[in-house]
């Protein structure tokens, strides 16, 4: 066979293959979605030369052939449709004519029904109103018993208060709520607290005409009351054959003094007493100069005798007040009735068991009283050291606040004291305070243990809980920044050490030795280390949420091509910032200011370790990889600086090294030593968690992926694409393989 012959079957041959793979790249793409039709046309272009040219012309044919089917099928139906719109045209006169007929038989028919509905809802008025009558029969006959009384009671109103009041609050807790959705019921809950108030001036105003008759009358009591003394003195003092004379004189005096009372109507004071403990509220409200009518009643003696019960509630009384003043003044009268009552034979252990009562409630005005005062000299404060500029001003400060530097003392003028100025002046108070306190222990005949013991017991709630609620307050205001935290920190510490001066100060004053086994000591110590330590956590916390400010301004443009060279501005400034912060913490505690400069490094990681594995982040490049490498290497050179001394070593990069390992193992591409060295204590990567490698790899791998129609034409975009797939699926394993064991 002839050269041309075998060459002609072989053209001839590779023409039937041609046509063949035409005709299924024809239904190839006939049949699939258009995403995949890039690499079917692909493949026409691989063959040869002019091959794509005869899949033209088949494709072409192919087109036509379509255009003739579908040019039968219109011809096919459209006779059908043009039949189909004549029989529409010939309906639509006869649907124009049911359409009025329709509307016809609808207004005759509402025309017929308008009197039918006009009945109905009458008869359905009718029935709302018969059922809302017989509703309200049954409601009013359930409140009807506490109205009926309270009405009978109204009709007596002047003279039957307690039993009105009682009536009131029957109605207002029983019957009233069970009907207090309807508005008659809500009118009268509202009316019933007005009725309470006229009832409590009208009884106040007979009480005070009460006090008035009593000062009215009082010559008359007092002259009983002298003459009942001098009897009772003339019995014990008389000779022995005349005492039977004497035990009757004073007997007949009894009975008349009966007739003494006579001057004066107690009712107003029962009737008062009852009516205020229904209400609710103290027994008696302070008047205007109460403490000057009690004065006047402990002035009469019999009287008070007399009515001792009803006094001591009225004493009771005029402790609920918010000065401290006022409860001394208080306690001084109860101190001079109590020996008057004492020096004629009566009983005064209620009198003094009410001066405890009484003690405490002065203890409480005390307090807050001087919660005040820190809070003013807290918002006050400059919240920086005291400046002095010579010798008169260091001493003035010394003299307020027991300080002892010898160092500071070298220091020429002017100098600087590490405190704010708010620390001589808590000082100064609390002495103020016991001075105070102390002035409620005149005139109790206690002795020096008990008074040194009120003492320290008073100062002790002082510095717990009023002082220790207004530091913890303070540390919490928004407005305190790191640089008034760091003060205040110094601050408790000096008045920390100035607690056993305060100790000393109480000893002067009460001549007890703190030696003494049962001395109660102040806890002053936990009150400012309390105070301390909270501060020192809120530092922690306002520091990473500064860096957190910073971060938010992070704008990474992660699908770079290429880093461009120099760290990212945001995190240059979050660095100067640290810088200038820790070099305030120079005056605090070496381990504050070491766990504080920590902290931040670790949150800082944190968060960029977050920032690069956020969710919502899909794709990242090589080039943004490179550019957080750079803002990186910036975060450990910061490390290495040592920012606050006394770390020891690259202690403080520590901070660092998950993102330094993570970051080196996509820098490097060194995947083959990962999985190699995986689990073993030596490994390179010890810190990177295959988790971690997997998501961020993932992102990486939606970034290759962007191109991939135009990247398989490339041999190392395909080698690395493999790469990739086989290096997920192996840490897919090794995090499967975790899962599993844990």
């Amino acid at each position: 066979m002839s050269t041309v012959t075998i060459r002609a079957n072989m053209a001839e041959s590779e023409s039937l293959e041609t046509i063949t793979e035409h005709e299924r790249i024809l239904q190839e793409i006939e049949s699939t979605d258009t995403a995949c039709v890039g690499p079917t046309l692909r493949s026409v272009y691989d063959d040869q030369p002019n091959a794509h040219k005869r899949f033209m012309e088949k494709l072409d044919a192919r087109i036509r052939n379509h255009d003739r089917e579908i040019e039968k099928m219109c011809n096919f139906h459209h006779q059908g449709f043009v039949d189909a719109i004549t029989e529409l045209l010939k309906v639509r006169a006869d649907a124009e004519k049911l359409m009025g007929q329709v509307s016809d038989t609808n207004r005759r028919l509402q025309d017929a029904g308008r009197e039918v509905t006009a009945q109905t809802e009458e008869v359905i008025r009718c029935r709302i109103q018969q059922r809302n009558m017989a509703t309200t029969v049954e409601k009013l006959q359930l409140c009807i018993p506490g109205t009926s009384k309270l009405v009978s009671d109204m009709i007596l109103f002047l003279f039957r208060y307690y039993s009105a009041l009682k009536t009131m609050e029957q109605l207002q807790n029983i019957y009233i709520p069970r009907v207090s959705q309807y508005r008659f019921c809500q009118i009268m809950a509202e009316t019933l607290p007005k009725l309470r108030e006229e009832i409590k001036e009208i009884s106040m105003s007979d009480l005070k005409d009460f006090l008035e008759s009593i000062r009215k009358h009082s010559d008359k009591i007092d002259c009983c009351t002298s003459r009942f003394q001098n009897l009772v003195y003339g019995c014990f003092l008389t000779e022995t054959d005349s005492y039977k004379k004497c035990f009757f004189n004073f007997v007949g005096f009894l009975f008349k003094v009966l007739t003494v009372q006579d001057l004066v109507d107690f009712s107003p004071v029962y009737r008062c007493l009852h009516i205020y403990t229904v209400l609710v509220i103290p027994t008696i409200t302070p008047l205007p100069g109460s403490i000057t009518a009690l004065s006047y009643l402990s002035s009469r003696t019999g009287l008070l005798h007399q009515q001792r019960g009803r006094a001591g509630r009225l004493i009771k009384t005029q402790s609920y007040c918010s000065d401290p003043d006022l409860v001394l003044e208080l306690k001084n009268l109860i101190v001079i009735f109590a020996d008057t009552l004492q020096g004629y034979g009566f009983p005064v252990n209620r009198l003094f068991e009410l001066l405890f009562e009484v003690r405490d409630q002065y203890n409480e005005t005390l307090l807050k009283k001087w919660a005040l005062v820190f809070r003013d000299i807290f918002e006050q404060d400059n919240y920086s050291p005291i400046p002095v500029e010579n010798e008169e001003e260091y001493k003035a400060v010394i003299s307020r606040f027991p300080f002892h530097d010898a160092e500071i003392e070298k220091q020429q003028f002017p100098k600087k004291l590490p405190m704010s100025q708010s620390v001589p002046q808590i000082y100064s108070q609390v002495k103020e305070f016991i001075y105070a306190s102390l002035k409620f222990s005149e005139s109790l005949h206690r002795s020096s243990t008990e008074i040194d013991d009120m003492l320290r017991k008073s100062t002790n709630l002082l510095l717990t809980r009023t002082l220790s609620s207004c530091l913890q307050n303070l540390i919490k205001k928004p407005h305190i920044g790191l640089t008034e935290l760091v003060q205040i920190i110094i601050n408790t510490t000096h008045l920390e050490h100035a607690c056993k001066y305060l100790e000393d100060f109480i000893t002067n004053i009460t001549n007890v030795s703190p030696e003494t086994v049962h001395t109660t000591r102040l806890y002053g110590l936990s009150t400012f280390k309390d105070a301390r330590h909270a501060a020192e956590g809120e530092i922690y916390t306002k520091l990473n949420q500064k860096i957190d400010e910073f971060i938010q301004l992070a704008d990474y443009e992660w699908g770079m091509a290429e880093s461009d060279g120099r760290a990212s501005g945001y995190l240059m400034d979050l660095i100067n910032f640290l810088r200038s912060t820790f070099q305030v913490f120079t005056h605090l505690p070496g381990k504050v200011a070491q766990t504080a400069c920590m902290s931040a490094c670790k949150h800082l990681a944190t968060s960029l370790m977050q920032m690069l594995l956020d969710t919502e982040l899909k794709q990242i490049s090589m080039g943004a990889i490179q550019q957080f490498n750079l803002d990186v290497i910036q975060c450990e050179l910061f490390a290495s600086s040592e920012p606050v001394p006394g770390f020891q070593g690259d202690t403080l990069q520590l901070a660092f090294i998950d993102l330094r390992q993570l970051l080196d193992l996509f820098m490097v591409w060194d995947w083959s030593t990962y999985l190699a060295d995986y689990g073993q204590p030596t490994s390179k990567y010890l810190r990177v968690n295959p988790s971690t490698a997997l998501a961020l790899l993932e992102k990486m791998k939606d970034t290759s992926k962007k191109n991939i129609i135009f990247s398989q034409f490339r041999k190392n975009d395909r080698d690395k694409q493999k790469l990739i797939e086989t290096v997920v699926k192996q840490l897919r394993s090794l995090v499967n393989g975790m899962s599993q064991h844990s």
